[in-house]
């Protein structure tokens, strides 16, 4: 028999019990020590990168991705779902149980202890589907590192070709100033009216203000490139590079579209997602195994002890509710699917749309370096000297001087527009979600895909108006 004494020495057995680890659960934890020995060793975020001017594009990727208190969310979000995988697959706990019968005196004293067992692999079921929303947390927190990346690859090549447009609008401002320097000293001799030089100033101060509103917007940009990086506002802002780091340009669209249906984090969340629902399936049909509970009680007043061994089992009889849980379980399982493939849908439109801008973008920037930019600056320094011989009047000039002014921005505009698309084409075959916002080129109001081209004269180059993209659209 056993005695009422032995109840402590069971408890206390009971308490230092340790289930079953499921295979879901350790590879979460072999998981979870690989991505903290270097995203967070000890527990603690690991010192960051000193950024400078000449840092290099890994650096800022790397501060971003330490440093990002949404990709920190995401961690953290990952490794409670972890947890909650061994909280899923194992035993409810034990409960104490006292009972007394009293008449006038206390008759019976009755400790014992009860023990509940779900249903036979409901427990392992159970621990499957939180090892799939586990794996789905995984890979959203992926995906979160690869939207940082994202984050800071825009404002970084933003800011840097933002630097190229002043500077073309500099060189220009010189350059119209010298035209101004000559319609001036062709006044004086009487071979021009005062109308050229009022022409001049009128433009000067339109390039200027031009200027001033470029300068202006850098504050936005910066604004942009400290979240980035996850700095509070109240932080110094980071250094802006002096040189940008090219994407590699041989990412044929078939190898981009290969690598991201292979890797792309939002599909390997959705795969997850669809994996959870064939667990919860398994599981909805477990809900018709029993469940149990076994206990012992001891009556201590008698003598001898009289013991009273006791348990029940569960009756899943609502055969309605039973049959629900399945079908539910299994449209989840279908939407999840349904949603895949949507996204792999999207994923090669994607791409499609992508490598397309890179590919017109490579066209234009092509165009403007070997033909358009070098005729135009011939074609000025010809209006030049026709208008000290009094061949060619100030307007056709200042004309020859705007275009040239609007070829320069359409070249530093096509360059933006090649890296940034290459940024995103790369990041896309690393596994970026499609999900994210689309990497927007700044604006291009005097860019070869508009009218800056179109109203001088020189015609729209190949190609026509840059698509918008989608709000699916992205990296």
């Amino acid at each position: 028999m056993l005695d009422v004494r032995c109840f402590p020495l069971l408890l206390l057995l009971l308490v230092g019990c340790k289930g079953v680890a499921i295979q879901g659960e350790k590879e979460a934890r072999r998981q979870v020590r690989e991505v903290a020995g270097y995203y967070r060793p000890e527990g603690r975020k690991p010192d960051l990168p000193v950024l400078t001017s000449q840092s290099s594009l890994s650096n800022f990727l790397t501060y971003a991705l330490l440093n990002q208190p949404q990709v920190e969310a995401a961690y953290f979000d990952w490794l409670a779902s972890v947890e909650r995988i061994t909280v899923e697959r194992s035993l409810p706990d034990p409960q104490l149980t006292f009972q007394m019968d009293i008449q006038e005196v206390v008759t019976s004293l009755m400790p014992g202890v009860m023990m509940n067992f779900p249903g036979l692999g409901k427990l392992r079921a159970a621990g499957a589907v939180a090892a799939g929303e586990s794996e789905a947390k995984y890979f959203a927190f992926k995906g979160a590192s690869l939207v940082s990346a994202y984050a800071v690859e825009r404002a970084y090549y933003q800011l840097y070709f933002l630097e190229e447009r002043i500077r073309v609008n500099r060189e220009n401002l010189s350059l119209l100033s010298s035209l101004a320097s000559l319609a001036s000293a062709q006044n004086e001799v009487g071979k021009a009216t005062l109308q050229d030089v009022l022409r001049a100033q009128i433009e000067q101060a339109k390039l200027e203000a031009e200027i001033a509103n470029l300068e202006d917007s850098r504050g936005p940009l910066m604004a942009q490139f400290k979240a980035a990086l996850g700095l509070q506002s109240d932080q110094p802002a980071p250094p802006v590079p002096e040189q940008i780091e090219s994407a590699p340009s041989d990412l044929a669209s078939e190898k981009v579209l290969a690598s991201a249906l292979a890797r792309n984090t939002r599909l390997k969340e959705m795969e997850s997602d669809v994996r959870t629902a064939e667990a919860a399936i398994a599981l909805a049909y477990k809900a018709r195994m029993p469940d149990t509970s076994l206990g012992v009680m001891a009556d201590v007043k008698m003598i001898p002890t009289v013991y009273r061994p006791w348990g029940t089992v569960s009756l899943p009889l609502w055969r309605d509710k039973l049959a629900a849980e399945v079908a539910r379980a299994q449209a989840g399982k279908r939407a999840g699917e349904a949603r895949l493939s949507g996204e792999q849908i999207a994923l090669a439109v994607t791409v499609a749309e992508k490598a397309f801008l890179y590919r017109q973008a490579s066209r234009n920037l092509e165009l403007l370096r070997n033909q358009l930019l070098p005729r135009q600056r011939q074609s000025l320094e010809m209006a030049r000297s026709g208008y000290l011989a009094g061949r060619v009047d100030f307007f056709n000039l200042t004309d020859s001087q705007q275009t040239l002014l609007r070829f320069s921005l359409d070249e530093v505009e096509a360059r933006a527009q090649r890296e940034q698309t290459l940024a995103e084409l790369s990041l896309i075959a690393e596994g970026m979600p499609v999900a994210s916002a689309p990497m927007s080129a700044p604006a291009m109001s005097q860019s070869v895909t508009g009218r800056g081209m179109g109203a001088s004269g020189g015609g729209m180059l190949p190609g026509g108006p840059t698509p918008k993209p989608s709000p699916k659209e992205g990296m």
